[in-house]
């Protein structure tokens, strides 16, 4: 334990902190001895031998001014922790040995001196040995052996040598020896705490360094794909807003979003839309005129490119990108095969999100034409941008029941003639003087967040204006897509229609296919709860892009409304007639309606008619009409005293 208090500290820090210390120290005492040697051997050099007064002060000084030169601070710095440690192991022996060797030396002259020249040898030994005590306060063990060294071999000869000082002499050097030493090792216990509380600063510096660096890392990096995050790269996106230059000197924006993402991450599972992300930010990092790309979130990624790129280049960088997307990514051997749409936009001085915004519309527009396809923002755009965004304003902030009307279209029984039902058409006015159709307005209603409220308002004012059921007649009403996927829509419908006092069996509510491709489990689930609830389903639009006539038979189906596209072409066209044919041996085979829409003159009636197509809509047998012209007609038909009212 007593060796352990004297001994120095261990671990690699507190081997380099009591190298550079002792570095200024130990030269320092070295030149003490050397100083003393001289002086020492000067004052003899009358009295003594030669070999004391010459050679073995020679000798000494020589051994003092290389262990001073070797322990020089510019040396000390260079050599390795292994030399170091070495270093001081050997050093705590090395200046015992030479406190002995000495104290010896100053004991053979001290016959040589009188009374006076002794009291001289008493004095060196004694300011040699404080100083090389307390030049050692970093390395107590070392200044314990020197003490030793020096004091046992010295003590004897003084105290037997007749001097009449020798006892006062004696006790003088051991008790200030001693009490140098206890204040030397307390020197040390608080180097060593100073040197623990250094290290320690030094830890918590480098942990809140690292900590730091990691938090500029989750800031600024994609810990999925590793490339830069969302937060990232709109700072990149303001740094380049920002750099001096006209329009034409603007880097360009490119917005990537991944066509066929969703159907590998539902088919092979979340860890393969992983690897595809990652992968494509591999091959994002592969193209040089890239300045920096990131990830926004999803499968959606952002690329700045070069800004001394022309249409043309740009045009021709961003199919590039988007053709390398169509490479496959092998992942726990599946192939996974998709593309990129690609809308650019050159950031011409506006803000970032402004930028988005103009690379988001041209990104529409790409994923709207093809996949894989390349759109650049053009000043169409730009103004069709501005008209968007004014009616989106006026959209949002509009009173819907102050801008909306309805229009009723008939339905008709293509053998007698007769109406049997009609299907509700909504009308939306930005101005009170233009009214737009659905396809001009839905998208606006997806994007403010007002799809259920116009489903429930446009469904509350159908049954309040066409009560279509009390002259044995069906109303059809339209559904957004996410009313067909939104939770608790059919309760809230079903509500509307019990307060009008309507059977729920006289509403067809009519659903497209893009509502069943978006979410088909949970939109099959739901078209089994408006099933539930006694409304009947009609699949809209069917035949404009159906993936699969297989799928038909799982949904719960009253109708199928073939599309007016295929109902143009029937006349004319024998492929579209062997496709209507298809659909309407389907509907019989499953049991439910066929209905054909958009048909708009005779031949293509008689065509559907000879198909064996019963009921019919389009042009050719009616326009949409307010609601009391549906009703007069309703009223003047003959065959509304013989059908047979709804329950």
């Amino acid at each position: 334990m007593a060796g352990r208090r004297w001994a120095q500290h261990e671990g690699d820090s507190f081997t380099q902190a009591y190298a550079n210390s002792l570095s200024h120290r130990l030269p320092l005492l070295y030149m003490v001895v050397v100083f003393d040697a001289l002086l020492v051997a000067l004052r003899f050099r009358s009295e003594a031998p030669i070999w004391l007064t010459l050679f073995v002060p020679l000798l000494l000084g020589s051994f003092a001014i290389w262990r001073a030169f070797y322990w020089r601070p510019s040396a000390v710095v260079g050599r390795s922790l292994a030399v170091l440690r070495r270093d001081l192991n050997a050093m705590s022996w090395l200046g015992a040995f030479a406190g002995f060797l000495f104290a010896l030396w100053g004991m053979l002259l001290y016959p040589y001196g009188d009374v006076a020249e002794q009291s001289f040898v008493h004095y060196i030994i004694a300011v040699t040995l404080f100083s090389g005590i307390l030049g050692l306060a970093h390395s107590p063990l070392t200044a314990l052996r020197i003490a030793i060294a020096i004091t046992i071999p010295t003590t004897g000869q003084i105290l037997f040598s007749g001097h009449p000082n020798a006892v006062l002499v004696m006790m003088v050097q051991v008790v200030v020896t001693t009490i140098l030493l206890l204040v030397t090792n307390g020197h040390h216990r608080d180097f060593v705490k100073l040197e623990l509380s250094r290290q320690q600063l030094v830890r918590r510096e480098r942990e809140a360094a690292q900590l730091a660096e990691d938090n500029l890392l989750q800031a600024t990096v994609d810990p999925l794909t590793g490339a830069l995050n969302r937060r990232a790269i709109l700072t990149r996106l303001d740094q380049e807003l920002e750099r001096p230059g006209s329009p034409d000197t603007k880097a360009w924006l490119a917005l990537v979003d991944l066509d066929g993402f969703k159907h590998v991450n539902d088919t092979y599972g979340h860890a393969a839309g992983d690897a595809v992300l990652a992968a494509v930010a591999q091959r994002f990092a592969t193209f040089g005129r890239i300045r920096c790309f990131g990830r926004l979130g999803g499968d959606e990624f952002a690329a700045v490119l070069d800004p001394d790129l022309d249409e043309d280049g740009v045009r021709a960088l961003a199919t590039e990108i988007s053709e390398s997307l169509r490479a496959p990514v092998l992942h726990a051997g599946a192939v996974l095969r998709l593309s990129g749409s690609v809308g650019v936009h050159r950031m011409d001085g506006r803000s970032a999100s402004d930028c988005l915004e103009r690379a988001d519309a041209a990104l529409y527009k790409a994923k709207e034409q093809s996949d894989g396809a390349v759109i650049v923002f053009s000043p169409d755009d730009e103004a069709e941008l501005q008209t968007r965004a004014a009616i989106t304003r006026l959209f949002n902030d509009s009173d819907l029941a102050d801008r909306l009307r309805l229009l009723y279209q008939p339905i008709i029984d293509g053998e007698t003639g007769g109406v049997t039902g009609y299907e509700a058409f909504v009308r939306w006015s930005p101005d009170g003087e233009r009214w737009l159709a659905p396809g001009q307005f839905m998208a606006l209603a997806d994007a403010t967040g007002r799809t259920g409220e116009l489903t429930r308002m446009v469904m509350a004012r159908a049954l309040r204006e066409c009560p279509a059921w009390h002259y044995g007649r069906t109303l059809s009403i339209n559904l957004a897509p996410r009313d067909v996927t939104r939770a608790g829509t059919a309760d809230a419908l079903a509500k509307l229609v019990e307060e009008a006092g309507a059977p729920a069996g006289a509403i067809i509510l009519e659903v497209t296919e893009r509502a069943l491709i978006s979410d088909p489990r949970r939109a099959e689930s739901q078209l089994q709860t408006f099933r539930s609830k006694g409304f009947r389903i009609a699949l809209d639009d069917f035949g404009a892009g159906w993936s699969s006539l297989s799928q038909v038979h799982r949904l719960p189906l009253d109708m199928i409304k073939i599309d007016q596209e295929l109902s143009r072409a029937l006349a004319s066209d024998p492929g579209a007639r062997t496709l209507v044919g298809t659909i309407i041996s389907l509907s019989w085979q499953l049991g439910i309606d066929c209905t054909i829409e958009g048909v708009e003159d005779a031949a293509q009636a008689e065509t559907a008619r000879a198909l064996g197509i019963r009921l019919m809509q389009g042009y050719h047998f009616g326009h949409p009409e307010p609601a009391h012209v549906a009703l007069a007609a309703m009223a003047a038909d003959p065959l509304t005293e013989t059908v047979s009212l709804w329950a």
